[in-house]
């Protein structure tokens, strides 16, 4: 599907050499680019031409010979960039990225219209939240639908015309434009704020091609970026690395307000990045409270508790008991198992003397690199690398179950209280038996010491995965979920879980002193707390909230962990929108 829409622009721009600017403007050149080179790094808009011999200059026709016959697939042409804004408000640990842009048909015939492509690429962990096309006096707005209602029945059958085209893009239609014509489109998302040794970094898609910079037009181009952090800590929040020029408009305690806006001769042809960094040398946290809005058909306040490591470099982590189950059914064969068993060979090499682990390859079937957990010396990890080499071959069915039974049996016999049971289930499939298995997750002993219950970290590979049952496999298991849409992500994402997982500080974490009515948490198994990420826990409560809540915990000295955290109401973040994107 990447390749045809890719095929299609390639032909849309050859076929816009056509377009007759006026004299002394030169055409739109050619282009030799590599297929994926014609994916959109930034919100974009493309007129879909299924008749060629409309595309001409709006203003000026030009005259050109009849081209016979129709584009089959519609060729897509990119349209003018007039105007481009961008809003961002970085809240916790989620951004909400709001873009303002004015296109241009300036490529069908003035008596002619045209439908339009719009393209949008997230960020990590993307969510779309919404958008709105004003077209003088015709308006066109995206809405969330349920499956189960009786009377958005009819919508869902209707609702064809958005599907993502590859991981992070997002593809959605909008209907007849004419020739000549100006619109806006304001899009929404959501996108996770990746942590890591105390720094934020916020990545987000605003490189636009060279051919979105309108030609014959003589008006400046303005390009503005608004940024808001609120980390929620009342602490120093300082900007570390910007890709644009940024100006500061207004810094509080965990509060800061930064700006770019200039007058260009070219859109933004990088993304825009930013890094920045809370000033915390140790654990700080804080609860956050809000009433529900006006139209919550939940009554219950929300609240959002977070908790942030800091970055005191000499922090105790938890040694590590570590089992891998991978998947090596039919379906990974290629690229997909040989990017795990790399990934899977560095993790290897992360873990320490002291740590143990194992290997459980499966399929219909599964296989154990040994039957009980093996201290990672470096013989037993180069024994391993050749176990891996020579068991990893792709065929046969997907059976989960067994394996993750299998692994549970190998933290029976462990007593050492300092470690961190961990599991990491890799895998690009589905399986019928989703229930069985999160009920089997959810029964698992503890042995009455919360620290020794295995957690449960998974990673989905590809489009095809059941990534919800992943997601909730995870949560289940007091651990972190991550997912591998591309294939070339598999390395870098299997990696960034294992970092995050395998560097816990805190462990066992409850929440003391609530006092509440009742009160619903997210996730509703509270996970550790890692050096490589923030924990935010999320819920609704009926009752009087305190003014503080106790959290404790273990460290990994073994010695108690205790801080009690402030309450306070908050104004700025709207926690709904955190809550649903967490």
């Amino acid at each position: 599907m990447a390749n045809q829409f890719s095929s299609s622009v390639d032909f849309g721009l050859r076929l816009s050499r056509r377009i007759y600017y006026g004299q002394g403007s030169a055409p739109v050149p050619a282009m030799s680019r590599s297929p994926e080179e014609y994916l959109p790094t930034a919100p974009m808009c493309y007129a879909v031409i299924s008749d060629p011999d409309t595309v001409d200059n709006p203003d000026i026709r030009s005259y050109q010979p009849y081209v016979h016959g129709k584009c089959d697939p519609p060729a897509l042409i990119p349209l003018q960039l007039l105007g481009v804004t961008m809003e961002v408000d970085c809240s916790l640990d989620t951004a909400f990225v709001t873009v303002n842009a004015r296109w241009r048909v300036h490529c069908v015939l003035g008596s002619s219209t045209c439908d339009c492509r719009l393209a949008i690429p997230m960020g990590e962990q993307g969510s779309l939240l919404g958008v709105e096309v004003d077209n003088f006096g015709r308006s066109y707005h995206t809405e969330l639908i349920s499956r189960n209602d009786e009377n958005d029945k009819e919508k869902v059958a209707k609702a064809k015309d958005g599907y993502f085209l590859k991981s992070q893009i997002y593809i959605i239609d909008i209907p007849q434009f004419s020739g000549g014509s100006i619109f806006s489109i304001k899009i929404k998302w959501s996108q996770e704020i990746l942590f890591n040794e105390g720094q934020f970094s916020l990545n987000i898609p605003f490189s636009f091609p060279s051919y979105v910079n309108p030609i014959g037009i003589k008006s400046p181009k303005k390009e503005r970026i608004l940024l808001k952090v609120n980390s929620g800590a009342a602490r120093e929040v300082s900007c570390n690395t910007s890709s644009h020029p940024l100006k500061v408009l207004m810094r509080q305690a965990g509060k800061l307000s930064l700006s770019y806006e200039a007058e260009v001769q070219a859109w933004s042809s990088i993304d825009f990045s930013l890094s920045y960094i809370v000033s915390l040398t140790d654990i700080v946290g804080g609860v956050l409270l809000q009433s529900p809005f006006l139209r919550d058909f939940d009554e219950r306040e929300i609240f959002c508790l977070y908790l942030y490591p800091g970055k005191s470099q000499d922090r105790k982590v938890f040694r590590k008991n570590v089992v891998f189950i991978v998947d090596i059914s039919g379906s990974m064969k290629g690229s997909p198992l040989e990017s795990t068993k790399n990934a899977l060979i560095a993790s290897l090499s992360h873990l320490n003397a002291q740590d143990t682990f194992n290997i459980i390859a499966f399929n219909g079937e599964f296989y154990s690199f040994s039957g009980l957990m093996e201290p990672a010396t470096v013989e037993k990890l180069l024994s391993a690398t050749k176990w891996v080499e020579a068991t990893f071959i792709a065929n046969g069915g997907t059976n989960i179950l067994n394996p993750l039974t299998q692994a549970m049996k190998l933290f029976q016999n462990s007593t050492a209280s300092d470690s961190i049971p961990l599991i990491f289930l890799v895998t690009d499939g589905t399986v019928e038996n989703e229930r069985q298995i999160c009920n089997f997750v959810k029964s698992c002993p503890t042995n009455g010491q919360p620290v020794r219950t295995p957690r449960l970290c998974t990673l989905g590979i590809g489009l095809y995965c059941n990534h919800y049952f992943l997601q909730m496999l995870a949560q289940l298991g007091r651990g972190h979920y991550d997912a591998a849409y591309d294939l070339d992500s598999i390395s870098f994402r299997m990696q960034r879980l294992f970092r995050t997982a395998s560097s816990v500080i805190v462990s066992d974490i409850t929440l003391g002193g609530l006092g509440l009515d009742s009160v619903e948490l997210f996730p509703p198994y509270i996970p550790d707390l890692s050096l490589e990420s923030p924990l935010m826990i999320s819920g609704r409560c009926n009752g009087t909230f305190p003014e503080s809540v106790k959290v404790t915990g273990t460290l990994a000295d073994m010695t108690k962990f205790e801080v009690d955290l402030e309450v306070q109401r908050e104004k700025d973040i709207q926690l709904t929108n955190v809550i649903f994107q967490s």
